[in-house]
């Protein structure tokens, strides 16, 4: 069986090469959109083409962040991609099959064999904390180590699905739920590790200065994203958080419904700048 994860990216250097190296070892392929990059994320995303990256294509950024025709483009892709199933992902990701004993291929053959066809994924936010504050290194894996379940409702992540005889719809969701006729969700949610930044220069880089569709910022789409405040951001403390000990024991029990940095940005909407 195979699976492609339709990856869509904007300067995630720090990310690029563990997300696609991850999915590789986890049996997943992985097509690129790269949106304009302007640091390493191309040169180092191509040392993986033919070892787990099928291509790269490069998606016009137009000086904003415009999702939805990135969603749409991920949907035309998912229409015309020599695919059995097919994956939505970002590179700030971790995605992980429900046990460690398996890998993300073989449980999406086991979800096949059972007669589903869509796949959610808990979320585990992974963050810096007062009491360790900076992240922004290649182990950062290693040292990062606290984390919150994240469910602002159920299913919240829909992400994966078996592929469809018509065009599948991505965008009406912001990405969150695929939707399709007969969709038929797996009763065990797999899991994925979200880091959302490794430290509050990271923070800023990635969010504060990025612009985002006026239309899509209207609806409400980019939440806390599209009007960050530096001047609010506090970290965490670790006492609040959970620690990690391996994917087998991450706990999803009570999850928070809005992200820490929710409380970091300015009540009314705006764009940031790119």
């Amino acid at each position: 069986m195979r699976i492609i994860a339709i990856l869509a990216a904007y300067n995630e250097e720090r990310f690029i090469e563990l997300c696609i190296s991850h999915l590789r070892d986890q049996g997943v392929e992985v097509y690129l959109l790269d949106n304009e990059s302007t640091d390493r994320t191309v040169e180092l995303a191509e040392r993986y083409r033919g070892k787990g990256l099928i291509d790269i294509e490069r998606f016009p950024r137009s000086g904003v962040f415009d999702w939805r025709s990135i969603l749409r483009r991920k949907e035309e892709l998912a229409e015309t991609l020599d695919a059995d199933w097919l994956m939505h992902i970002d590179a700030d990701e971790i995605r992980l099959p429900p046990r460690s004993d398996r890998t993300l291929a073989q449980m999406l053959e086991d979800v096949d064999d059972a007669g589903f066809n869509a796949v959610n994924f808990m979320e585990f936010t992974f963050t810096p904390t007062r009491e360790s504050p900076d992240h922004d290194h290649p182990r950062f894996l290693q040292t990062m180590r606290s984390y919150y379940p994240f469910s602002p409702s159920f299913p919240d992540r829909v992400n994966a699905w078996k592929r469809q005889p018509a065009r599948v719809d991505l965008a009406s969701m912001g990405g969150h739920h695929v939707q399709f006729p007969s969709l038929r969700l797996f009763p065990e949610s797999f899991r994925m590790r979200h880091y959302l930044f490794l430290s509050v220069g990271h923070f800023i880089e990635k969010y504060a200065r990025r612009s985002h569709a006026d239309d899509e910022v209207k609806q409400g789409w980019h939440g806390w994203r599209s009007r960050v405040d530096p001047s609010r951001i506090e970290l965490p403390s670790r006492e609040e958080l959970r620690e990690y000990h391996g994917d087998d024991t991450l706990d999803a029990t009570n999850p928070r419904t809005q992200h820490f940095a929710e409380m970091w940005s300015r009540s009314e909407l705006s764009s940031g700048h790119a």
